[in-house]
């Protein structure tokens, strides 16, 4: 496989490029693609998005939605992020985590990250994939995205792998089952 920086370098290629941006030969699917990439690659890969989303040249919009700062988000909108520590301790962390999947879902992240009009050219790019978890797991936010999103591509930087019916976060997690998408360099 090719070093980081040069797949990087391909990535910002590619994206800007009518085929992706259209959604051309996919066989009429979701225009869904996963970049995967070693965890240890991780600020290589944030320096690159840093870099990438406020390139003035590149030929298409790019929306960036941290995943991690979008549950950041959520938890101050509902205001319990200064409770979380102490549930944490008091509770454990089971509890916390099925009390945060209970007051946020897919549901919550796709009204924060959505917006109108999508415009040709638009392209979603979702980081912090890594960090929300075990908060948010891409596959089940994927599968609710596709009907609010099947007008612009989607780009998912992923720490992990992809063999194009399982993700497996961080190459070391249990695969979760997902086929909607296609690999991305």
């Amino acid at each position: 496989m090719a070093d980081i920086k040069e797949r990087l370098d391909n990535l910002r290629i590619h994206i800007q490029e009518p085929e992706f941006i259209e959604g051309k030969g996919l066989s009429n699917e979701v225009n869904i693609r996963i970049f995967c990439y070693d965890a240890t690659d991780e600020m290589t890969v944030r320096q690159f998005i840093d870099q990438i989303t406020t390139d003035q040249t590149i030929a298409c919009h790019l929306i960036e939605c941290n995943l991690y700062e979008t549950f950041l988000s959520l938890c101050d909108d509902i205001d319990i992020t200064d409770a979380i520590p102490e549930m944490e301790e008091s509770d454990g962390k089971e509890f916390l985590l099925e009390q945060l999947h209970s007051a946020i879902g897919e549901g919550e992240f796709i009204e924060k990250i959505q917006y109108e009009p999508h415009r040709p050219g638009d392209v979603l790019m979702l980081t912090g994939v890594g960090d929300v978890f075990p908060f948010m797991r891409v596959h089940s936010l994927l599968e609710a995205l596709q009907p609010h999103f099947s007008d612009i591509p989607i780009l998912v930087m992923y720490p992990g792998t992809f063999d194009g019916s399982y993700v497996r976060l961080f190459d070391k997690l249990t695969p979760n089952p997902y086929y909607r998408a296609f690999n991305e360099i």
